[in-house]
């Protein structure tokens, strides 16, 4: 019963001498209630029944001010932020504590859409704009109201979780403005079970360094896991006959270090197969362009170093927590283990000078003593550059330090004074159980040149 019923039921009992029992029935409350609203009637009239909060705003309810502030701060320094994430920086930067459906309530009331609204949503408001546009009084509300109308984006199809942390890890590269008018590219891995964000490096291609990166921060974090699942068009499904310059092949060095490790790869042509990597970069570039330009980010040596806390918070907030499932990570190889396997190799043979030539430098072979080693003019081995940088040449099981040749001596035995005596450095050398074999490497460059041998 409303106010206005209730009032008119009591004063017909009070001014006809009517049936309380009868009142009871109608008001579907007790006697003593009667009683009490009859008592209030003759007392105040009609007053009486008005509710005592008519009028007055809830102690929580935001004030127009501050509606009026969410709505310029979204319009004029968050505008692709999505709702959520809006909501999260009004109380990190503006100290600004609301709902995420306040936020959403407030931002809709002024016909402002999130970038990532579902088609129902979007649907909906666009009626309500059609709606106004049909009322509208002026030229110029009318074409503020078509600015407004947008179209229906279709979303990815869902698919099942992996069971296990670390059964399957996506990668993926996202190519985006990600700083003012820099164009960079995000290397991303997630793993499939958790939604967990596993590895992110910036580099400004997709190259085999930026996965190399995305890789080491999986072994160092997590482990070995069991597979990766990735695009065919990326760097990992690149097949070219008759290549000759193995360094340049991009799935042959990764897929090779993979090998090592025991990594399967999977790739596919179908980005649905991969939703999880793919809506990753959409959430990616909505959030984080909008932090970096709020930390002053200018380089990308400045944006790799701030992505550790990024994602921290991020998978604190959207993974599921590991411990809650089992994880078939194989135990993290040594430090030392990963420099070596991350390697780019290439094979290279002697010259007639007893010398490697890599990189448009010659190299001399030295051992752990730092003396000097010979080889025949075309004997073929394997030049590695690790992860680290550091340079060695594998040949017949054996592997030697390089030490590049200058093109001039910086000192002349015949017209220089108190010549010093350069004494041998000892080098260091991989231990016997290196990933390097030129047999093992010439079988995988082989199956990668011809997929059919």
């Amino acid at each position: 019963m409303n106010e206005q019923q209730i009032y008119e039921v009591i004063k017909a009992l009070v001014e006809n001498g009517g049936n309380k029992k009868r009142a009871e029935l109608t008001l579907n409350c007790s006697r003593r209630t009667i009683d009490r609203y009859i008592a209030g009637y003759k007392a105040l009239g009609k007053v009486y029944f008005v509710h005592g909060n008519r009028g007055r705003q809830p102690a929580h309810t935001l004030t127009e001010n501050k509606r009026a502030d969410i709505i310029d701060l979204y319009r004029n320094k968050y505008s692709d932020a999505n709702f959520a994430h809006f909501t999260e920086l009004l109380e990190e930067r503006e100290n600004i504590s609301v709902s995420e459906s306040a936020v959403r309530n407030i931002l809709y009331s002024a016909d402002i859409m999130s970038p990532k609204a579902n088609r129902k949503t979007r649907r909906r408001l666009k009626e309500q704009l059609r709606k106004k546009l049909a009322v509208s009084k002026s030229v110029k509300e009318a074409e503020e109201i078509k600015l407004k109308l947008i179209d229906i984006e279709d979303a990815h199809p869902r698919r099942s979780r992996c069971s296990k942390f670390g059964e399957m890890i996506q990668m993926d590269a996202s190519l985006h403005l990600w700083v003012g008018d820099h164009k960079w590219t995000l290397h991303l891995a997630i793993d499939d079970a958790t939604g967990m964000i596993v590895g992110a490096w910036f580099d400004k291609q997709e190259t085999l360094n930026g996965y190399y990166n995305v890789l080491r921060q999986i072994l160092v974090e997590h482990g070995i896991p069991y597979m990766f699942y990735t695009d065919r068009r990326t760097v990992f499904e690149y097949r070219k006959r008759g290549i000759i310059d193995t360094a340049k092949d991009s799935f042959t060095q990764f897929g090779y270090a993979c090998k090592q490790l025991g990594i399967q790869i999977k790739t596919t042509s179908v980005a649905q197969a991969k939703g999880r990597i793919e809506r990753l970069n959409q959430t990616m570039q909505s959030r984080l362009p909008i932090e970096l330009r709020l930390e002053g980010v200018n380089t990308i040596k400045q944006a790799n170093e701030y992505l550790p806390g990024f994602i921290a918070k991020y998978n604190a907030r959207f993974a599921i927590k590991g411990n809650s499932i089992p994880s078939v990570f194989e135990n993290q190889p040594s430090k030392e283990e990963i420099d070596l396997t991350l390697a780019v190799i290439d094979e290279r043979t002697v010259d007639n000078g007893h010398s490697i030539r890599f990189e448009n430098k010659y190299y001399r072979t030295l051992d752990d003593q730092g003396k000097a080693v010979y080889y025949y003019k075309g004997t073929k081995g394997l030049v590695i550059r690790t992860f680290s940088g550091a340079l060695f040449f594998s040949v017949a099981d054996r592997v030697l330090a390089l030490d590049e040749i200058p093109i001039h001596e910086q000192t002349s035995k015949n017209f220089d004074f108190h010549v010093p005596e350069v004494k041998a450095k000892k080098r260091y050398i991989p231990p016997a159980s290196h990933p390097w074999r030129l047999a093992s490497f010439s079988a995988f460059v082989k199956k990668q040149v011809s997929p059919s041998a």
